[in-house]
């Protein structure tokens, strides 16, 4: 069967291109790119996760995109073993002063599992940024579990009124739904970049332990 693409998804898909090769952060002349009804798959092989992950922001930067699939290998150009690796992931989660005290790490292959648990959201993302930049890291699976000490209180209320102040987002779009700390957001917005913000609100509220966006993207 012959699948045809149409102007539309050529666009999107040239555009997603030009954008991978203009950032200066990694070498996109290994990654190929297709599109479909909105959805962009990145496959091929970068050399470090680092490459990987900012391949797939640069591709969700494209005004049009719905969704990235990232199919990307990370194949390293030195190896390293993975006591080195849990070592130095160690000592960065150590000198993070937003990454609290007790978390464990393990490898295996290259990948770094964390977990542990900690009462705020920013704390599980800092912990995974401190290691997945690491030499000879090629994945990382963030296992970190969110326990807030503090009851929910209001939950929707400040969601929504943390919506209303961000510039960025237009919040008569999203819906709130609050069942004690679990939040899910509804609605739609006109890009990722969008979408990820009215994510990144809901986690400001104190007392909330689980996001699930449901947003859909229409631009």
């Amino acid at each position: 069967m012959t699948t045809t693409v149409t102007s539309a998804e050529q666009w999107l898909r040239d555009s997603v291109v030009r954008q991978l090769n203009a950032d200066p952060s990694f070498d996109a002349s290994m990654v190929g790119v297709t599109s479909s009804d909105g959805v962009v798959t990145l496959s091929g092989y970068v050399d470090t996760y680092f490459a990987r992950l900012a391949a797939e922001r640069a591709a969700r930067r494209v005004y049009g995109v719905k969704a990235v699939a990232n199919e990307l290998d990370v194949k390293l150009a030195q190896e390293r073993i993975d006591p080195d690796i849990a070592k130095d992931a160690l000592h960065a989660l150590k000198n993070r002063i937003d990454v609290p005290l007790g978390l464990a790490v393990t490898v295996r292959d290259g990948h770094v599992s964390l977990t542990g648990t900690v009462e705020w959201k920013y704390q599980k993302d800092a912990a995974e940024r401190a290691v997945r930049y690491l030499r000879g890291v090629r994945g990382v699976f963030n296992n970190i579990e969110l326990k807030p000490q503090v009851a929910p209180k209001d939950v929707q209320q400040r969601i929504t009124e943390a919506l209303h102040r961000h510039a960025a987002i237009d919040a008569r779009r999203i819906h709130v739904a609050a069942s004690g700390a679990t939040v899910t957001l509804d609605g739609s917005v006109r890009s990722w970049v969008e979408r990820d913000e009215a994510e990144r609100a809901a986690w400001t509220v104190r007392g909330v332990a689980t996001v699930i966006n449901r947003i859909d993207i229409v631009p």
